[in-house]
């Protein structure tokens, strides 16, 4: 019993609301909370009335408590706590409903002007060809050399996804009626019925606070937990939760202003960081991230980057007003993302040196067009920071269960120097390399299902998909290497692999190159400089 009474605690206080009031609550639940442990000790040691006697204040205790103490099944602290509980919820939505107040009023009058920062283009740099390995060299003995490094990439950690800055209760309703829409592919719904509908056919600050009032009821609760709920079932990544938001948002008022003021004011309430904005009539909304994103204008604001959703106005009237504990969109992807799956056509990829890896691949062409709409981005100012969010992000399960036993099954029995020579050789020579700029027009890089998807592959992609194969296989660390113009991987083996190597603390990382064809372990593609050679970490 008392086990999940601390769940249910916990679980109250691990809701985000303002500093102030979390240590009232932290220090009001630590007395209700040792008074019901006390209580159940007594309890247990058969001190019952003692138990029930600490249990209140006399000079509080009511009728109907002194009946109940000679119920056998009442439990006094317990209804104490589940008083404080009930209490406490009331003031955490008390906190929202005041703040969304609030913010409304500020709506009425802070609004400024801004305008865009110039977009950031993808960079531009002279990519180097593959080769192939001769024979000859094939064979030739491998001796350790070391790679000095120029510089060591960290990419920042993820971070856990936004969250309402208080519960978001389930509201009683005589009748339920949902509306459905699509997104990727995958049918969703949400509960939305007549009562929920209104119009915003003017942008005025008097008109968009009382649109933002009215949302503010707590007949829209439960369709913020419904998309609350898509996000968590579906497993949506930040970017993906402001799409299918979007998309929610048209199917219930269709397209225009009311759509964008629905869309921003869930994903406010989801905890995002966001600002409305407005230009020659129209709603639009700015989301804040810490990843700069490429080929988009931007406005800096109070230190930030914000971008217009499916906008590209170069100056904005913008409400620049805070809500509690906002937090910025993360482009990163912690989770493989549940879309419905629709089967790609089925390839077959052989290894040149070891023909019986011949491996059937098809994946899910929902989540290729996902990922094709998906925004190329770095952090820190550090274009090379891209390449870690690619690498790091997890194969789609359908894929995996597909391939990794085909794969697997071929590298069974072997040391883990011969997996990862059999995987890099299969990588190196059964896809076919194409240059970015002559197939996409400028640089672009994989996600590892696209990778597999598409004909042509260059060598960031490639490493990418290397990187995850070796770790979700093989279960050895790597990384990525930078050279100007050149991306290849290393690998941390847990026996000793001759070959040229980077040293990081007790890490020795051969190299691994998956466009220098044919090679083997440990060599480095000819005409790079290892002298302006960065690695860039990955998560393990």
């Amino acid at each position: 019993m008392r086990k999940r009474w601390f769940i249910l605690l916990a679980c109250l206080l691990a809701v985000g609301t303002s500093s102030d009031m979390m240590a009232q609550k932290k220090k009001s639940a630590s007395k209700a909370i040792q008074k019901y442990a006390q209580y159940v000790s007594d309890k247990a040691q058969g001190k019952e009335k003692k138990a029930v006697k600490g249990a209140s204040d006399p000079a509080t205790v009511t009728r109907d408590s002194v009946i109940m103490e000679h119920d056998a099944s009442y439990d006094p602290l317990r209804a104490e706590y589940e008083q404080f509980r009930q209490k406490s919820i009331t003031e955490y939505e008390d906190f929202r409903r005041k703040a969304n107040r609030e913010y409304a009023e500020f709506i009425k009058k802070a609004w400024q002007e801004f305008g865009a920062k110039p977009a950031v283009p993808k960079p531009k740099e002279e990519e180097k060809p593959p080769v192939v390995i001769k024979e000859k060299e094939i064979v030739e003995p491998v001796k350790d050399v070391p790679v000095p490094i120029k510089e060591t990439i960290t990419p920042p950690a993820p971070e856990p996804q936004p969250k309402p800055v208080a519960p978001i209760r389930e509201q009683p309703v005589p009748a339920e009626k949902w509306q459905a829409f699509s997104v990727y592919g995958t049918d969703m719904k949400v509960r939305f019925d007549d009562s929920h509908i209104f119009s915003l056919p003017s942008c005025t600050n008097e008109a968009v606070s009382e649109a933002w009032q009215k949302l503010s009821d707590k007949k829209y609760d439960n369709l913020i937990r419904d998309c609350l709920t898509i996000r968590m079932t579906n497993q949506l990544s930040d970017w993906a939760y402001l799409n299918m938001l979007h998309k929610m948002a048209e199917a219930c008022l269709g397209k225009g202003n009311a759509a964008t003021l629905l869309m921003a004011f869930i994903y406010c309430q989801s905890g995002y960081q966001m600002r409305l904005a407005t230009a020659d009539g129209t709603l639009r909304m700015l989301y804040a991230t810490k990843h700069s994103i490429y080929d988009k204008s931007y406005f800096w604001i109070d230190g930030d980057d914000y971008y217009v959703f499916d906008g590209n106005e170069n100056s904005l009237q913008v409400c620049n007003v805070n809500f509690p504990q906002e937090k910025a969109m993360s482009l990163n992807i912690r989770e493989p993302q549940k879309f419905a799956m629709s089967k790609s056509d089925t390839r077959t990829l052989t290894s040149a040196r070891y023909p019986d890896m011949e491996i059937e691949v098809c994946v899910n062409k929902n989540l290729v067009d996902f990922f094709n709409e998906y925004p190329s981005s770095y952090t820190d100012r550090n274009f090379m920071t891209r390449w870690a969010l690619y690498a790091n992000t997890p194969l789609d399960q359908a894929v995996k269960d597909a391939l990794y036993p085909a794969l697997t099954s071929k590298i069974n029995g072997l040391t883990k120097k011969e997996a990862v020579d059999r995987l890099l050789n299969w990588v190196q020579t059964a896809f076919v390399y194409g240059y970015d700029d002559k197939i996409w027009g400028g640089d672009r890089a994989f996600f590892a299902e696209e990778t597999l998807f598409y004909p042509y592959c260059d060598c960031e992609d490639r490493s990418i998909l290397f990187s995850r194969l070796v770790r979700d296989l093989v279960g050895l660390k790597v990384i990525l290497v930078y050279y100007p113009g050149h991306l290849a991987s290393a690998v941390c083996f847990d026996t000793d692999v001759k070959g040229d190597y980077i040293q990081l603390n007790d890490d020795k990382f051969t190299i691994c190159d998956a466009t220098y064809i044919g090679a083997p372990l440990g060599r480095t593609m000819p005409g790079m400089n290892n002298e302006k050679a960065t690695v860039i970490l990955l998560n393990q």
